[in-house]
């Protein structure tokens, strides 16, 4: 490359994109042109996206929302009444079960002492058997958006045919009260346009240097000198070097064609499938915090599924008949509106609660024992270290 002085104005010419000017070593102060603004756009016209019969509302992003599903074609089938519940309640455990269980508790804790289980008089167990009722419905929604990418030669078929409508793309759902997602591009909505981040050239200025091609020396600072009247040895005196991030071009690849310069754009249609669950649980008077007991299973007297579930008949506690009559019309007016509701399923926990009452050095300590799982939980055990915090 030549660095020879342009004629009578004190310039060199560094033959770089939008080159910048530096004077000569006699005054050592540099002067270059203006960096060029990155101004491309941040986001896709609105007239990059025709509109696609039965697609109208579709925007790039997901913007648009879900999509409602259409009225069915044949009637809705009626809930079925579900199988009978049983009427029995679980008998409260046995004293060597509580105090197995408080053992193993005690020694999951660090620096807890195991006196009050070894030293301790159980003096009264009673039973809190919990009511737990839960509401699953297992839904489908539905959302189309704008996507594109770069095109390589794939096929266009954008008006070859009317496209499908969003709710007549077959999507294979998995298992019933399984969250899932699939996307499918839809059909006969892809066509070709030019870029609309480089306006079809493949290339964006460098955000490096703004457009330069080079940048400020680092080691002179632009001075083009070092030390006084030693010449910079890292851009020999220029003052300027290349950018490393475009190897001097002044721009780069365009991030969104790859260089391609056009776009295949299309509908992508996004199938959710998500499982909804609420729970409902009994308050009992234990004194347990009822946020233990969504840790912990319990026995299951009741299961029924089916498309729409079929309000409790006849249970004994009359909570729970409340709790699902309520719950399944809320799920029915809640998800019905913006997505397909394939499956219901309802199912009622009777969970094992034990207070335990025990006496140990002469006061009295209580314990809950929960859940299938045996869980313990206490306020107030008596022989932690002062170091410990009891939980």
């Amino acid at each position: 490359m030549d660095y020879r002085r342009m004629k009578n104005d004190g310039r060199v010419n560094y033959g770089v994109a939008n080159p910048g000017y530096v004077q000569t070593a006699d005054t050592r102060s540099a002067m270059f042109a203006p960096p060029v603004p990155d101004t491309g756009p941040s986001a896709p016209p609105a007239s990059m996206f025709d509109n696609v019969p039965g697609y109208e509302g579709t925007v790039a992003g997901g913007g648009g929302g879900f999509l409602p599903p259409p009225m069915p074609m044949n009637p809705t089938p009626q809930p079925e009444a579900g199988p009978e519940l049983p009427q029995w309640n679980i008998p409260s455990i046995s004293e060597s079960t509580a105090r197995e269980a408080f053992a193993l508790w005690v020694s999951s804790k660090c620096c807890y002492s195991s006196a009050p289980v070894k030293d301790g008089v159980i003096t009264n167990m009673e039973a809190f058997n919990t009511y737990r009722y839960r509401l699953e419905t297992f839904t489908e929604s539905r959302l189309t958006e704008w996507s594109h990418e770069p095109y390589n030669g794939q096929p266009v078929d954008a008006y070859a045919q009317t496209p499908p409508g969003p709710w007549d793309i077959a999507a294979g759902a998995p298992s019933y009260f399984t969250d899932s997602q699939q996307i499918v591009k839809v059909p006969y909505t892809s066509s070709m346009k030019s870029c609309h981040v480089c306006i079809g050239m493949g290339r964006r200025p460098c955000k490096d240097c703004a457009g330069a091609g080079n940048k400020v020396c680092w080691v002179c600072n632009g001075s083009g000198y070092r030390h006084g009247n030693e010449r910079c040895n890292h851009c020999f005196g220029r003052g300027r070097e290349n950018c490393p991030g475009c190897q001097g071009q002044g721009s780069k690849q365009c991030p969104t064609c790859h260089g391609k310069q056009q776009l295949l754009v299309y509908i992508n249609l996004t199938v959710k499938w998500t499982n909804n669950s609420d729970d409902y649980v009994v308050e009992q008077s234990s004194g347990l915090n009822l946020d233990n007991l969504s840790k912990v299973t319990g026995k299951e007297l009741f299961k029924d599924s089916q498309y729409l579930a079929y309000p409790l008949m006849g249970f004994p506690d009359p909570s729970v008949v409340n709790a699902a009559h309520s719950l399944i019309s809320e799920h029915q007016a809640r998800f019905s509106r913006t997505s397909r509701i394939l499956q219901q399923r309802q199912t009622i926990e009777l969970i094992p609660v034990t207070k335990v009452t025990y006496s140990w050095k002469g006061k009295m300590h209580i314990y809950f024992v929960y859940g299938n799982e045996f869980q313990v939980s206490t306020d107030n055990y008596p022989a932690t270290c002062c170091c410990c915090t009891v939980m």
